[in-house]
């Protein structure tokens, strides 16, 4: 019986420890991976909008080239010198969320870049969405009447681009998740 009880005892312990730690880990790490997760968002934008910066002065190089314009509750990345707009866009993938930034050019039609912050799609198949290859095949795109995202061998229209082989699903969500965002944005930006 003693046994048991100092078995039992050491593992409270030993949880105890371990869960402090982890703990603490996260309050001293909390702060670094919100930078992070700003700094990536900040990256996005300034790389679809063409403008350099280094990661030392990514912050002052986003204040003085971006304007944040809030509409109805969703926040609208402005370049005030090409005109270039740009908007978070987040939705289900297949196997979980795909967020990202879509930035369009003045007309709010045409695709200027998509960037992928986060996705959870299956390496080497839907995975292939936030590879730079596929995604500058939406470059120069229209987004009206909506963008298809299309499995046949036809060639592409205007709002056309190739889907993923073998990832018709994957194909599908991101179609629907950038419309829906582009509906969304698109009604608020036209209150303006």
């Amino acid at each position: 019986m003693k046994q048991y009880l100092k078995l039992i005892l050491f593992v409270l312990i030993l949880g105890s420890i371990t869960s402090g730690l982890l703990v603490g880990m996260d309050l001293l790490t909390r702060d670094r991976i919100e930078a992070n997760k700003e700094a990536l968002i900040k990256s996005t934008i300034l790389d679809a909008h063409g403008i350099p910066y280094t990661f030392a002065n990514i912050h002052e190089v986003f204040a003085d080239t971006i304007t944040i314009e809030e509409i109805d509750g969703l926040k609208f990345y402005i370049n005030d010198a090409t005109g270039f707009v740009s908007f978070e866009f987040l939705g289900g993938g297949v196997w979980g969320p795909i967020r990202g930034v879509l930035t369009l050019d003045d007309d709010f039609q045409t695709i200027v870049k998509i960037g992928i912050l986060e996705q959870e799609e299956t390496p080497g198949l839907g995975g292939i969405i936030a590879e730079s290859r596929y995604l500058a095949t939406f470059v120069g795109k229209l987004m009206v009447p909506s963008l298809e995202i299309n499995k046949d061998s036809s060639p592409n229209k205007d709002n056309e681009v190739d889907a993923i082989t073998g990832a018709t699903r994957t194909s599908k969500a991101f179609e629907l998740l950038i419309n829906e965002a582009y509906t969304l944005h698109l009604a608020a930006w036209e209150m303006r």
